[in-house]
């Protein structure tokens, strides 16, 4: 037997190794590099996107005081844009910066301006008001404070993730706190990407910088993300990852590609073709550089996960099982409405909506007052509220069709993840059973048998290629 000193000995080793094992889960910390892509139309440096940085380790008691995070806190987005009470950078916590809400569960499956509006400016009462207060009648100020939460429903957004450690953030902390956080910003020479680049280059000095001749001396979201990619490939000790975050379903109109300043030249033709005819050797210049640099080879989603609010970060869906969903889901529009194409289905309840009032459950949850008739209906309109309503199951049903049709329908890079799709198609079943009171998909079998199989894999579908990239590359830590 151990004597009672060996036992002692023992028992001190092993809770030394609890609490090591304990601290190292909250020891692990990251910087993302958030390159956010274009959308409306203000003009020609709206192609260039817009660039922020997430800190995994970093949170804040006000939007304008950062603080060490404490245990199960997600971290902070630090963004600079101009024009909010005279900040120069402002820190939200990474929820309500991509969909304006606090909860996973309550991001709305099918957004439009309305709803997207409400959560904003419900958001700025509750935590914004220093930086945004009501005007005089109490309505909602203009101005871009809006742009600070709910990201994802304007854009899709791609992060770039490097590792970091606790000391370099309690530096970064004390650093921004006791600095002037006064706004400077010039769009030229000190954007949102100049500041995305001096937060990164705090953790790792000179590890970004502009183009001169890609991007004429600007500093670009793309060019940063370039850079840090590059930076991960020459340090593969340090732990890196990307992964997208999808613009959310719905009628908001959709981001585009993000390019660089040459670039943006040359794919716009309102300004590319007058200056090819007023000067060709000038248009063959910029065409050069566009080859030269390599800006059209540049795809951020490559390599990428998937990122889910309330899923870790997984692979995209494969293009057959994708395929797969599509077909059923066709089939199945065509038995529920046969007079009527599977477009139809999406812009009928699109302006449903459109009509409808946004309201809050019980528990906060967004929900769409619809009038059905002479009666006042409430429909959930989150994956946590939908099914919990007292609006007529057709009604959900409808919901859920209008987003697996928007979802299913997006471009071909890895915007979706194979578990969010087959949530919402377990949501789908669900709303017909309750609609046809039927057992469970009796009328509906043929439709639905192959996606049963489907929503049971695990992500990234049978024909996902082979994921070359980085040799340090891992999973993201979101």
């Amino acid at each position: 037997m151990l004597s009672r000193d060996s036992q002692k000995t023992r028992h001190l080793l092993f809770t030394l190794v609890v609490l090591l094992s304990g601290f190292a889960s909250y020891a692990y910390a990251s910087a993302t590099l958030l390159l956010e892509e274009p959308y409306g139309k203000m003009g020609f440096f709206t192609a260039t996107g817009h660039a922020a940085v997430y800190l995994s380790g970093v949170c804040a008691d006000s939007p304008v005081l950062l603080r060490p995070c404490a245990p199960g806190e997600s971290g902070v987005v630090l963004s600079r844009y101009d024009g909010v009470a005279g900040y120069d950078w402002i820190a939200i916590p990474l929820m309500p910066y991509l969909y304006a809400v606090e909860r996973p569960e309550d991001v709305p499956l099918f957004a439009d301006a309305k709803l997207v509006a409400f959560l904003r400016d419900r958001y700025r009462r509750n935590y914004l008001e220093a930086l945004a207060a009501d005007l005089q009648n109490g309505e909602t100020p203009g101005g871009n404070w809006y742009e600070l939460v709910g990201s994802s429903y304007d854009r899709a957004i791609y992060g770039f993730e490097i590792e970091t450690t606790p000391a370099q953030d309690a530096a970064l902390i004390q650093k921004y706190n006791s600095s002037p956080n006064r706004s400077h910003f010039h769009l030229v020479s000190n954007n949102c990407a100049d500041f995305a680049k001096d937060v990164i280059n705090f953790y790792y000095p000179h590890s970004l910088h502009r183009s001169v001749v890609a991007d004429v001396g600007m500093t670009t979201p793309k060019q940063m993300a370039k850079r840090l990619i590059k930076f991960s490939t020459r340090h593969p000790g340090l732990s890196f990852s990307t992964v997208v975050f999808p613009q959310v379903p719905g009628t908001m109109p959709r981001s585009t590609a993000v390019h660089g300043v040459v670039e943006s030249f040359l794919k716009s033709k309102k300004y590319i073709v007058p200056s090819a005819i007023a000067s060709p050797i000038f248009a063959g210049c910029v065409a050069a550089v566009y080859v030269g640099t390599g800006a059209g080879h540049f795809n951020p989603a490559r390599n990428a996960d998937v990122f889910s609010a309330d899923h870790e970060p997984e692979l995209p869906l494969g293009r057959e099982d994708r395929r797969a969903y599509q077909r059923a889901l066709q089939r199945l529009l065509a038995e529920t409405h046969p007079e009527a194409s599977a477009r139809h289905v999406e812009k009928a309840w699109a302006r449903m909506q459109s009509r409808a009032r946004t309201e809050l459950d019980d528990r906060g949850g967004p929900i769409l007052q619809m009038q059905v008739g002479q009666q006042q209906v409430s429909v959930g309109a989150s994956a946590g509220n939908v099914l919990s309503s007292d609006a007529p199951p057709q009604l959900v049903q409808q919901l859920l069709e209008a987003r697996l049709q928007t979802e299913l329908r997006r471009k071909s890079q890895p915007h979706i993840s194979e578990s969010e799709v087959a949530r919402d198609w377990r949501l789908l079943q669900e709303a017909i059973t309750v609609s046809e009171n039927d057992a469970p998909l009796t009328a509906r079998s043929s439709s639905y048998s192959a996606l049963d199989q489907l929503g049971e894999k695990k992500a990234g579908g049978s024909e996902s290629s082979p994921r070359r990239g980085q040799g340090n590359r891992t999973r993201s830590t979101f």
